[in-house]
């Protein structure tokens, strides 16, 4: 048992001794699909906090054969799949930290010499009957024991990217592609190889490092293909912890919810765990970094950015074209670019089929907040962001005029930073307006209701807090928004909400540039 080479599997005990631990040994039997086949070579990427280090763990522990997993993996998930033993320990497994050696190594310009060398030392004691020379490669020496014994290698590689995202010099980086090289673009080491496992934040890189891993297999928090369940924690895992920690699931599911791949949603894992120990919902994700991540990119301004983000926060999705990023940190050229690595570290969130991207939930929105109220050029957003508490007191108070007030600012800021016709440039204006709801409520715009569509409903996740439907027209009346509500039938959308609704209907006049508001009640 080594460091590199056949670690035990200490580390990944030392997870399942935590008090609260989600069952993830599944994807071990989809990794066992990979096995010395001719897609072995595979990056799996997702953001900081969702799990990388802990599937790196066990996966060491289940392959290696630097120690005996089997009564570790026997009351897991793993333990009843096709397949269990057959690969259980009878691997030589090589695990590199990349990101932990790079921030501790004392000469960085010598770190794959050092590497090497340290895990060659752990072959010569695991292989005495090996002769290795001082100058042989990682590469070489792998393929010397292959060569003499048969017995092949898993690599893991944990925080792959972590050079690029501290932006190495040179240097440095061209003894990485060697590394890289060696390993991975020799047909002569790839019989060695049963599979190789990459993970990081950033896919593979385009400009500097892919045509090193251009064999490698991507999965990304875009596009996980089957390993998207094992992104981070789905909905039904979720539902299963709050259950058994007696945690209300709709408060959870607002807070963390909002990653969806392949059809699964997919939860911060981090964060639902600190929620469930603490007691308390709350921004956890977000402390383990900061904010700077947004606005040094929002910062840059590129051609459109500005109308997008707030597009993004009044709840709306917006295209990215996410095919342009070379995936560095210095190859931003468009708001696209920026986006799509906004994506890959988790402030935003990805639809495949409509090429759209969006805020994911209220935690990742919090942290929007804290970042665009520092940024000058989103001072009047901020702005409106900070009066929403206000306007929805107002509101619920039956306060119709100063609800209409606000509501003519919102919309000027909202349609003079979007080339959007005015049915659509209103309903963000309201839902930006009304956006500190989101903290207690879920909302649905155009929500089948009654006998038509309601243009938003909100539905309280708290208890304490009235239901809402608002119902927006252009150049009619008020009162006619609210006559459509209860003639429609809206208030039976609310089928599991029994309390007071609040019925808004609000008019926007285009001539005038005014709107009028009108506010009913209603116990349902």
């Amino acid at each position: 048992m080594g460091i590199y080479l056949n670690p035990g599997n200490a580390g990944f005990k030392d997870i399942l001794k935590a008090e609260i631990y989600v069952d993830k040994t599944g994807m071990l039997s989809e990794l066992n699909k990979f096995i010395d086949t001719g897609n072995k070579y595979i990056c799996v990427s997702r953001p900081r906090r969702f799990g990388k280090t802990i599937a790196g763990n066990m996966i060491s522990a289940y392959y290696s054969k630097g120690c005996d997993s089997r009564e570790l993996f026997s009351s897991m998930k793993i333990s009843s799949l096709p397949g269990f033993e057959d690969k259980l320990n009878k691997y030589n497994v090589i695990k590199i930290d990349l990101n932990g050696e790079y921030q501790t190594v004392f000469d960085k310009n010598k770190l794959f010499i050092s590497l090497t060398d340290d895990i060659k030392k752990e072959m010569s004691e695991e292989f005495p009957d090996i002769v290795f020379e001082d100058d042989d490669s990682l590469a070489k020496s792998i393929m010397k024991i292959y060569a003499k014994t048969g017995e092949t290698f898993i690599l893991i590689i944990d925080e792959y990217d972590v050079l690029i995202r501290e932006q190495a010099p040179d240097g440095i980086f061209k003894e990485y592609l060697a590394f890289l090289n060696g390993l991975f673009k020799n047909d002569t080491l790839r019989p060695a190889i049963s599979l190789a496992y990459l993970t990081g934040i950033l896919p593979v890189v385009r400009d500097k490092i892919q045509s090193k891993l251009n064999n490698f297999e991507e999965y990304t928090i875009i596009d996980a293909g089957e390993l998207a369940e094992f992104t981070g924690f789905t909905d039904s895992e979720v539902k299963e912890l709050c259950e058994k920690y007696d945690v209300d699931y709709d408060q959870c599911k607002l807070w963390y919810d909002g990653y969806t791949l392949q059809g699964i949603d997919i939860y911060n894992p981090e964060s639902v765990v600190k929620s469930i120990k603490r007691g308390r919902f709350g921004s956890y994700w977000g402390k383990t970094s900061t904010y700077e991540a947004i606005t040094d990119r929002i910062r840059q301004n590129f051609e459109g950015t500005e109308g997008d983000v707030i597009k993004m926060l009044s709840g709306e999705q917006v295209y990215v074209n996410i095919t342009s990023f070379l995936n560095t940190m210095d190859s931003f050229a468009t708001k696209d670019d920026l986006f799509t690595y906004l994506t890959y570290i988790g402030y935003l969130a990805y639809d495949l089929d409509t090429e759209t991207c969006r805020i994911p939930n209220k935690e990742v929105r919090q942290e929007w907040f804290n970042a665009i109220a520092v940024v000058d050029d989103y001072k009047v957003t901020n702005g409106i962001i900070k009066a929403s508490k206000n306007l929805v007191n107002e509101t619920v108070a039956g306060n119709e005029e100063i609800v209409a007030e606000a509501l003519d600012e919102t919309h000027i800021h909202v349609t003079s930073n979007r080339s959007y016709n005015n049915e659509d440039a209103l309903c963000s204006a309201i839902y930006l307006a009304y956006i500190h709801l989101l903290n207690t409520h879920e909302c649905t715009r155009e929500m089948t209701a009654g006998k038509g569509f309601a243009d938003m409903v909100y539905v309280p996740v708290i208890k304490g807090y009235p239901a809402f439907i608002i119902e927006l027209k252009r150049n009619k009346t008020a009162e006619s928004a609210i006559r459509q509500i209860r003639d429609k039938k809206y208030f039976k959308a609310l089928d599991r909400y029994e309390g007071e609704v609040l019925f808004v209907g609000i008019n926007y006049d285009e001539e005038e540039k005014t709107h009028q508001c009108k506010i009913e009640r209603f116990e349902k």
